[in-house]
């Protein structure tokens, strides 16, 4: 079985994909993928986006990229074909990997990633407006009218994945703690943290109750207690 995990702009899915490698699932951080990718490819981000955006050791500031990129369609288009070819390749040389076991790709350009058409389930992780605005501005730094401009790249986020042949799982993130990702399954969670780790639960207790019945491969998820 393969999954996917996506959500808006600081929607907090990350969080979600460490809860899903703590029930045993394989988890594949896409956008990490592509900031490796990015470094092999950083001459030809140089000679489209400028000097400007090399930072001081002769890496690409990503910072910088973002600025120039971010709810500019055809700039984002461009450096798109610059990191996705070698990104996708490697997404389905770990897909391929894992041998048909259930595993999870975690990508905030789900849509666009080699392994979309493959997906049977998706995980669609969101989280209120001030949250996410909150989030941005502690995780980012970014100015306001940079910030405002991601959003609205964002306006249609979800409806992209509808038209997807595979279920659709949303999961409510309201705006967790980094510290819980230091102590899965610790007790002394606040109430939103357990609810969270339930609605997990839940979607892989029903994928993989469909995937036993479908006599497919199973999985290496076992639920735990998140109280």
């Amino acid at each position: 079985m393969l999954i996917g995990l996506t959500g808006s702009y600081c929607a907090g899915k990350n969080h979600v994909a460490a809860i899903l490698q703590s029930r045993g699932l394989p988890v594949l951080d896409v956008d990490r993928l592509g900031h490796i990718c990015l470094e092999g490819e950083r001459a030809a981000v140089f000679a489209r986006f400028g000097e400007g955006v090399k930072g001081p050791d002769g890496s690409v500031n990503r910072k910088a990229l973002g600025a120039k990129v971010f709810g500019r369609k055809r700039e984002m288009a461009a450096l798109e074909a610059i990191v996705h070819p070698e990104a996708n390749r490697m997404t389905l040389e770990w897909i391929a990997a894992r041998g048909g076991d259930a595993c999870v790709v975690n990508a905030a350009l789900l849509h666009k990633s080699s392994a979309f058409e493959r997906l049977d389930a998706i995980i669609l992780v969101q989280a209120p407006l001030p949250a996410r605005l909150a989030r941005a501005r502690r995780r980012d730094g970014l100015p306001w009218p940079d910030i405002l401009r991601r959003f609205a790249s964002q306006r249609r986020f979800a409806a992209q994945y509808f038209s997807a042949n595979a279920d659709i799982f949303k999961v409510e993130n309201p705006g967790i703690g980094a510290s819980a990702l230091l102590r899965p399954g610790a007790p002394g969670k606040t109430a939103p943290e357990r609810r969270l780790e339930r609605r997990i639960d839940e979607i892989l207790a029903s994928l993989f109750r469909q995937t036993n019945r479908e006599g497919r491969v199973g999985s290496p998820w076992k639920r735990k207690s998140c109280c």
